[in-house]
């Protein structure tokens, strides 16, 4: 069965795609997630975890989704169909075959992202107990599994999305998110949602 045909199978019989948001720690998955919002997307998120200092725009986080890994009864997920969520990368192969999803997946410099990281457990008066080099290690082999999990998983599609270029030309890259996702979404709501004075951790 080609590619083209075992997807079209999939969207008859599992509907419209659950919209992830995904992407290593600090890489603008909450960006992404305000940029849905305001293109007229409905948001899955329960508000438990408010703005802050660190994500001054919110958080839009599920408590759920932590769980993904210890779930047996995942179905809550299919109430997220034609809606978008925010799903760390390390879950997403938690996620199960009876959906579809589109992932938008957000890829920043990695040591931009350790930067973030660091200026955010120094906020909350944390130490992270790996070095910097340990992670990049980790962060790497961890993109590389992401990779190919997209490129096996029949149920996921992905686009990658750069967190500075999107910053640069939101308009330029909300068109591409709505082209990827085929939604009737807001293109210059998503673009305004976009807030370049919050890029403020660059390589």
């Amino acid at each position: 069965m080609s590619s083209y045909v075992h997807r079209f199978y999939r969207r008859a019989r599992y509907g419209r795609p659950v919209v992830v948001v995904s992407g290593l720690p600090r890489s603008g998955t909450s960006m992404a997630m305000k940029m849905l919002e305001a293109g007229g997307l409905t948001i899955v998120s329960d508000g438990l975890r408010s703005a802050d200092e660190d994500n001054p725009k919110g958080y839009y986080e599920d408590e759920r989704v932590k769980d993904l890994h210890r779930m047996d009864d995942k179905t809550w997920l299919r109430d997220a169909r034609g809606k978008a969520i925010k799903i760390i990368s390390w879950l997403l192969k938690e996620l199960p075959g009876d959906n579809n999803y589109k992932v938008l997946f957000m890829r920043r410099h990695l040591e931009e992202v350790l930067a973030s990281q660091t200026k955010m457990l120094d906020r909350r008066g944390e130490d992270s107990e790996t070095s910097d080099e340990r992670m990049l290690d980790v962060y790497k082999n961890h993109l590389w599994r992401v990779g190919y999990l997209f490129k096996h998983s029949p149920h996921i599609e992905a686009l990658d999305l750069d967190y500075k270029a999107v910053l640069e030309s939101p308009r330029e890259y909300g068109e591409r998110i709505r082209g990827f996702l085929d939604f009737d979404l807001d293109v210059a709501g998503m673009a305004a949602a976009v807030d370049a004075r919050l890029y403020r951790n660059r390589a």
